[in-house]
């Protein structure tokens, strides 16, 4: 198992050579540079934990200029964790060599933000009914709940309206269609969650 941070640059369509056309999203993968090794002996656990983008040296503390300058490298505006089978070290750098066209990925990332919405957009409800019968300004309404003089509450987890969207999704085995090595580019088939400009992490 491996992986790589990147960014969502957009969505764009690929035609295959047996002429289907294809809907996919454009990613800008590493390059990565590892920042920390984690071994079973000194954290409990292996892992590597790598850093992507520039941050500003103003907007870091000192722990972190610290922490980045024992990999020799700046400030990174991400970092994330991965698992990676073969031996790492600190200031080495994955690109998107890490894949091959015609792996299938996971791609992990937050969805965007829809803020406060009601039922009918969050859950998919129908709403009450027709605008006839003194149905006025009830078609996206939620109706009954169901709950009377027994067992006079609510029941947890009834659906009903309320905060939709920026939460942490992972889309698995989405196939990588294209790779740009000049550009760090990874085309992959299908929508992945996040807006554009959000951070995504990709892992085989």
């Amino acid at each position: 198992m491996a992986g790589i941070i990147g960014k969502k640059i957009g969505m764009t369509s690929v035609i295959t050579p047996e002429g289907k056309k294809h809907a996919c999203t454009v990613i800008q993968a590493g390059p990565c540079v590892v920042t920390q090794v984690k071994t079973v002996e000194s954290d409990g656990y292996a892992a590597i934990q790598l850093g992507f983008g520039e941050a500003k040296v103003k907007n870091a503390g000192k722990p972190m200029i610290g922490h980045f300058a024992k990999a020799k490298t700046t400030p990174k505006s991400k970092v994330a964790e991965f698992h990676f089978d073969q031996a790492m070290s600190l200031g080495d750098t994955v690109t998107v060599d890490l894949f091959a066209e015609g792996d299938f990925v996971d791609a992990i990332a937050n969805t965007k933000g829809k803020g406060f919405q009601g039922v009918v957009k969050r859950h998919g409800f129908a709403g009450v009914g027709g605008s006839t019968h003194g149905q006025h300004n009830r078609l996206r309404a939620p109706g009954s709940l169901g709950a009377s003089s027994f067992p006079s509450r609510v029941f947890k987890g009834m659906r009903m309206a309320g905060r939709m969207g920026g939460t942490r999704v992972k889309m698995m085995n989405l196939a990588v269609l294209k790779i740009n090595k000049e550009n760090n580019l990874l085309v992959i088939k299908g929508a992945v969650p996040g807006s554009n400009g959000s951070y995504i992490l990709i892992e085989k």
